[in-house]
């Protein structure tokens, strides 16, 4: 093994190299490489000899410790959804809220809905940008007693509502595109938490 450290930190595309309808596959990219020499060796604290993935790895923690890693924000990028598993949790989770006077964001959903499945990873990004200020929960209707769902009166899933005050203030059924859904949801929660 080499002293070298290969670090690849961009893609520069170029024209392909072969005409068309040749049989060589045309390359597509140069990657421009710096070699450990580039670095300054006070700054990273290299050992004598690395291996690749070390020196990415050590490669970063330097970087971090160093400056621009440090600068990002340390909001979540996403919040996982609470799961809420029976009635008395329910209760106590609503109670809470109107204590402190927040609303709360609950997931309606099933194990077996695909839907649901695909739509909950963008709804845990959704929960982050209104992170702490709004908690979203989870409840999977296959877990719970029928009377609470017959109570928020879920008829369909995925189905997104918005509680304040132990009140249903407005929901959002999740049949069409994620995307849709995630727009519509934002907009539930603007309209309600303006109000």
């Amino acid at each position: 093994m080499s002293d070298t450290f290969r670090f690849y930190p961009s893609l520069t595309p170029l024209p392909p190299t072969t005409p068309r309808g040749s049989s060589r596959i045309p390359q597509q990219f140069s990657i421009p490489s710096l070699s450990i020499s580039d670095f300054p060796r006070k700054s990273l604290n290299f050992p004598q000899k690395i291996g690749v993935s070390g020196g990415k790895v050590w490669a970063l923690a330097a970087w971090n410790q160093e400056g621009p890693l440090q600068d990002l924000d340390d909001s979540p990028v996403s919040v996982e959804l609470k799961p809420i598993s029976s009635d008395t949790q329910f209760d106590r989770i609503l109670g809470e809220a109107q204590q402190l006077e927040e609303s709360v964001a609950i997931v309606w959903m099933a194990t077996w809905c695909r839907k649901c499945i695909y739509l909950k990873p963008k709804l845990e990004k959704l929960a982050a940008e209104y992170y702490p200020r709004l908690r979203f929960y989870c409840v999977d209707v296959n877990t719970v007693p029928h009377k609470l769902v017959a109570r928020a009166a879920v008829t369909k899933m995925p189905t997104i509502q918005l509680w304040k005050d132990s009140k249903k203030q407005a929901e959002v059924i999740g049949g069409h595109k994620a995307y849709f859904v995630v727009n519509e949801v934002r907009e539930m929660i603007e309209n309600e938490c303006a109000m």
